[in-house]
């Protein structure tokens, strides 16, 4: 019996029993003459020499062993042993140059007159070896390359099926539709796909978007009571928004768990905090488990080992903020615990660990993070989280989730309205229909039964623990109907993959491996219904959804996998839709209709980076940030389209009107809307209350004016740019914007995209003593 060998049973009798077939063959003189199978022999020689093949470790050493022997003559008697004996090491796909080179010149076609471009730069455009900043193209490369890598290695670890032919068509495909934005990965995609992050941390969970995790089992003894707190943290410092539910609470109470003081008879335990996001989350699981598990030795922290503040963090980008917000934290959880020592822990107690964690995470140089709170509509300790008149300590924090509550059919809404109208939350989530629906235009399915939240902006429901990938499609980006069908195989291919990649969570890959859950949204709807009217969009969507059933059975039958238990979504973008455009115009994020159809759109880049210069030099209007010293900020002229109407002539009961439609014709998940005057109700500011806001409306002579006013355009390379027409019959002056040829300054990576690349549902660092409004929150 042959212990220990590595080349896989199925595969050695593959290769044992050709090689014996085809001698017997030949001793047969059924087959070719002796020239011809004379490298068999010497192949079955070399493999006789080995008792059970325990010689070669793997398939590559089989192969170089007998490479002195094998020839185009074995490929040609049997072309099926070509993926045994000459197998690519796993990793190794590349786009060719000859192919890479036909984009390598071309201007990519980002949008909003010069503004997509800069937000690339600044958010995605990763640091090369040679300390250069990528170009699109580059980027592309990456993301595609890393994608493929990902089915590449599956494919190989199950023993199935890898077409090295096929894999680079489809690869070039899907590169086309990237690099012209037909479809985009989410930011964090584009920011990691690819990636040393990826491809040699092997930290795949970063590909996702957002997760949810129910605390109602934390006490089960399963997992430790802080398993729930922990996985938030860890998800959270690598940008996944994350969801979370109270009924850890109530499950506290009924098994009489209290929360105890560590017993100071037992020897401390000392824990030297490691320099690295798994030692932040080790640390706060351990204290919170001396308060939470029964009997359990105090803490004691050593933060030494923390870089100081200010240093670079390798891999995620952006600079340490030094140990001082994980000491807060520690100091934070410890008097949230102690307060309730000889009680079972409160609603109050998990809701603000979570949210202390957050304000940690936001602290700690990570920019933003993205919580959203479920709890019972009917508990009145709930529902007045964000009542600071009741909750005044929770004012310092309390900003760092959304709350909503689980709306059961038939609900009294009265009470939690009464909250609605005084603090703007909670909002309301109806599980109910999320479990037993997908699309409303299809009968009820139930598969979603074992759902028990969502994200943070609940357009994607969830199970404890899992992740979910959302891609976005463009339709204005498209001209007929097969076009838009084979960009909606490519992005579905794209978030199929990523659901290959296991995460470091066992728990979340449970999930994750069943579902293969995955959000292909649409943007750019208010733009395209505009244009093409709402019958056209119809058809779009039912097509393109029976497409993605017929593409997911397809893909799945091929990895071997799961099809996946939803498919489609409405996420409400952010940056990436910013990128998306045609030259002066771009994709509006999800359904969202524009503030007008003209705006200046203003960003925020550093004083040090080296589009400072180019852009000054172009007369764009360049100043100091009014809240970040270090920034700047650029404005830019917008022009959404021929047709598009501006939000303000678009009633509430509209926008509600085409979320349902969406719903009903497009997503098997949910659905992500803010509704202007009053689904999140934002109040619409008629003026522009706060300085430098990130989106002013202007007139159409106004916009012309600022084009005029701008100086001559270097000629870019070909393409040359399209001209648009203004609604007042104004040729716009075309801007076509070309940093190829800019080195960067910063020779760090952006910081890590974080959370699922939107605003709406994203909370940023508030300046120390400074409110920060809805609107901001939302347009930064």
């Amino acid at each position: 019996m042959c212990h220990g060998a590595s080349l896989k049973k199925i595969q050695i009798t593959f290769v044992a029993q050709n090689f014996l077939l085809l001698n017997l063959l030949y001793k047969a003189e059924i087959l070719a003459p002796k020239s011809r199978l004379t490298p068999f022999t010497k192949i079955l020689t070399i493999l006789n020499k080995s008792a059970c093949f325990s010689a070669f470790t793997n398939v590559r050493e089989l192969a170089t062993a007998t490479s002195d022997v094998t020839s185009n003559t074995l490929i040609e008697i049997n072309p099926d042993l070509v993926d045994v004996v000459r197998r690519p090491k796993a990793g190794d796909f590349k786009l060719t140059k000859p192919f890479l080179g036909k984009y390598k010149d071309a201007i990519p076609p980002f949008g909003f007159n010069g503004l997509g471009e800069i937000v690339y730069r600044r958010s995605y455009s990763r640091l090369k070896k040679d300390g250069e900043k990528e170009q699109w193209w580059e980027t592309v490369e990456r993301v595609v390359n890393g994608t493929f890598n990902i089915q590449k290695r599956w494919l190989e670890q199950n023993e199935l099926y890898w077409d090295s032919h096929q894999a680079h068509s489809s690869a070039q495909n899907m590169y086309d539709k990237i690099f012209n934005m037909k479809f985009l990965p989410p930011g964090r995609g584009l920011w990691a796909m690819g990636s040393p992050l990826t491809e040699e941390r092997g930290m795949f969970a970063a590909l996702n978007n957002c997760a949810f995790v129910s605390t109602e089992n934390m006490w089960d003894g399963r997992r430790s009571p802080s398993t729930p707190f922990a996985f938030l943290m860890d998800a959270s410092m690598l940008g996944v928004g994350v969801g979370f539910d109270t009924k850890g609470a109530a499950a506290a109470k009924a098994k009489q768990n209290l929360v105890t003081l560590p017993n100071k008879s037992k020897p401390v335990n000392k824990y030297v905090i490691e320099d690295s996001r798994e030692g932040w989350v080790k640390s706060v699981g351990m204290l919170i488990d001396s308060y939470l598990e029964k009997n359990a030795a105090p803490c004691e922290f050593d933060y030494s080992l923390i870089r100081a503040a200010g240093q670079p963090i390798k891999g995620f980008g952006g600079v340490s903020s030094g140990s001082g917000p994980l000491i807060h934290l520690h100091e934070r959880i410890r008097e949230t615990l102690e307060n309730r020592v000889g009680l079972p822990l409160s609603v109050t107690g998990i809701v603000d660990i979570m949210n202390l964690i957050g304000k940690c995470v936001v602290s700690g140089n990570v920019r933003r993070t993205a919580e959203i709170a479920f709890g019972d509509p009917l508990d009145n300790e709930y529902i007045d989280l964000k009542n600071y008149l009741v909750n005044p300590h929770r004012s310092e924090y309390g900003w760092t989730s959304n709350n909503s509550v689980f709306a059961p059919l038939g609900l009294n809404y009265e009470k939690i309205c009464d909250r609605v109208v005084n603090n703007g939350e909670p909002g309301f989530a109806w599980l109910e229909n999320a479990r037993a629906f997908g699309r409303m235009a299809d009968p009820l399915n139930y598969k979603d039964r074992r759902a028990q939240g969502g994200n943070p902006c609940l357009e994607q429901t969830l199970e404890s623990y899992e992740l979910c990938c959302l891609v976005e499609v463009f339709p204005c980006n498209h001209t007929t109907l097969d076009d838009f069908l084979e960009t909606l195989q490519n992005a579905f291919l794209y978030a199929k993959t990523v659901t290959l990649a296991k995460t470091h969570w066992p728990q979340s890959n449970a999930v994750m491996l069943r579902n293969r859950r995955i959000g292909c949204g649409l943007s750019g709807v208010a733009q395209f219904i505009s244009q093409r009217g709402l019958d056209e969009f119809k058809l779009w969507c039912e097509k393109g959804y029976a497409h993605i059933q017929e593409v997911d059975e397809t893909i799945s039958e091929w990895f071997c996998i799961p099809k996946s238990i939803k498919t489609t979504t409405i996420k409400p973008s952010g940056t990436v839709s910013l990128l998306a455009g045609e030259y002066v115009t771009l994709a509006t994020p999800g359904m969202h209709y524009p503030e007008s159809r003209y705006c200046i759109r203003r960003v925020r880049i550093s004083k040090q980076s080296e589009l400072v210069e180019p852009l000054s030099k172009y007369g764009f209007k360049v100043e100091q940030d009014v809240v970040e010293p270090n920034s700047l900020v650029v404005e830019f002229p917008i022009d959404h389209g021929e047709g598009i109407r501006s939000l303000s002539e678009v009633s509430m009961w509209e926008q509600l009107s085409l979320a349902a439609f969406l719903q009903k014709y497009w997503s098997d998940n949910q659905f992500h809307v803010l509704l202007n005057s009053g689904v999140s109700f934002l109040p619409r500011m008629p003026h522009g209350a706060y300085p430098q806001m990130p989106i002013e409306a202007i007139t159409a002579e106004q916009y012309d004016a600022i084009l005029a006013s701008l100086p001559p355009q270097p000629t870019p390379h070909s393409p040359k740019p399209p001209k648009a027409t203004s609604i007042t019959g104004k040729k716009h002056k075309s801007i076509r914007l070309d940093f190829r040829g800019v080195q960067s300054k910063d020779k760090s990576d952006p910081d890590m995209e974080r959370f699922c690349d939107t605003t709406s549902c994203v909370i940023d660092a508030i300046p120390k003593g400074r409110l920060i409004s809805g609107a901001e929150k939302e347009c930064q």
